[in-house]
């Protein structure tokens, strides 16, 4: 027999505790890859960021709206700054009556130039023009569409607590003209734009002609840093002052509220890990004490204590092995298929793209092994030292 197959029928002798062991193992990877895939999908808005992308937003804060004149004030200066393209869009705030326990973003966009500037939303050429063609027209998310059952051509009807009509007696009704998709990992496959001058038509005088932040395209991303604070001294002596920041930095600012959960997550993971060692280092002892006469017989015909040791280091490792596999074979089809789809369904804002990274599950099965041959070092060095008289004397 080899020295794998000995450590294997050892691990797998008490099928039962094995089974239990197993399987708390893999329950910890599954809990261990499902918070760290949401820390990874939460921030990678921020990670997958374009690099040639500023956002000007009000300085005081990102609710507060801007005049429109700013959206022409930056076009102007555009060959000054080195900016290439300027968009501009405004958080709506709406939901559907008729899915009235449905959240998705909605956002009011230029539709002229927002597509173009945001190339990641991929729109087809004949859908796009019919778009720009109807005010009243609306662009949706593959995924919102599939979850709400809309189809191209359907009239839906919005809610909006920030944004109401100047006329009760029209409500915002739209007309859906496309499905986009997406290239990037980073995009929310759940939103709904529609034309900014449609909404500015139906609000109220007090509240035409704003905007919610500016999008430009610089031509060197290098210099996004400097054209953001290039485009703050326009408005340095205006009423309204500005601050740019590249998109990566715009959205790491949606995430700074969030800090103290994303650190909790961090926390949780690490316990999770210390729990699945603590089941196994408990297994492995008890799997030690019960062959005490064994490991001594072991030794009284010849075996050094290291090949004890390694025996039963190696008993971990078939456990750890066997758990962390049976932990990504759950893991897989529960958190990309089942829990992923839901949450890039109905919170597509906050989780755009719900997959495993490859590099986790490497380093999940890796922990799994790793942790299980240090949660043996005590039983094993236990083993190893000892003594065949007073190991042949103890009843297990």
């Amino acid at each position: 027999m080899t020295f794998v197959g000995f450590a294997a029928r050892n691990a797998l002798r008490n099928k039962f505790r094995t089974a239990l062991t197993v399987l708390g193992v893999a329950i910890a990877v599954v809990t261990f890859l499902l918070l760290r895939t949401a820390v990874a999908s939460w921030t990678q808005a921020a990670d997958f960021a374009a690099r040639d992308r500023l956002v000007t937003r009000h300085k005081v804060t990102f609710i507060m709206s801007l005049p429109l004149r700013y959206v022409d004030a930056v076009r102007s200066e555009a060959p000054r700054l080195g900016i290439k393209g300027v968009t501009w869009a405004s958080w709506f705030g709406g939901k559907d009556p008729a899915h009235d326990g449905e959240f998705f973003a909605t956002m009011a966009v230029d539709a002229p130039t927002y597509f173009e500037e945001v190339p990641e939303l991929v729109v087809a050429k004949d859908v796009l023009a019919a778009f720009k063609e109807d005010r009243s027209g609306a662009i949706v998310g593959d995924a919102l569409a599939a979850k709400l059952g809309w189809k191209v051509g359907q009239r839906v009807t919005l809610e909006s607590g920030i944004f109401p009509p100047e006329d009760p007696e029209k409500p915002w009704t739209f007309t859906v003209r496309g499905v986009y998709t997406a290239t990037a990992r980073n995009v929310d496959r759940s939103t709904f734009f529609f034309h900014w001058a449609y909404l500015n038509d139906g609000v109220a005088p007090v509240r035409k002609d704003q905007v919610g932040w500016l999008m430009s395209r610089v031509t060197d991303p290098a210099r996004t840093a400097d054209v953001g604070l290039a485009v703050d001294r326009l408005f340095d002596d205006k009423e309204i002052q500005t601050l740019s920041q590249d998109e990566r930095a715009f959205n790491q600012s949606f995430l700074a509220g969030f800090s103290a959960v994303l650190g909790a997550l961090d926390l949780v993971s690490v316990v999770i890990l210390a729990i699945m060692m603590l089941v196994l280092g408990n297994t492995i002892a008890m799997g030690v004490r019960e062959r005490t006469s064994e490991i001594a017989t072991m030794r009284a015909i010849g075996f050094l204590p290291k090949h004890i040791a390694l025996s039963v280091i190696g008993e971990a490792c078939v456990l750890g092995a066997i758990g962390g596999g049976f932990g990504l074979a759950i893991a897989y089809p529960f958190i990309e298929r089942g829990l992923g789809r839901f949450l890039e369904e109905n919170m597509g804002a906050f989780f755009p793209y719900f997959r495993i990274p490859t590099p986790m599950a490497f380093a999940a099965f890796g922990l799994a092994i790793a942790l299980a041959v240090l949660a043996s070092i005590l039983p094993a060095r236990s083993a190893a030292r000892m003594r065949v008289t007073e190991g042949l004397r103890r009843v297990a």
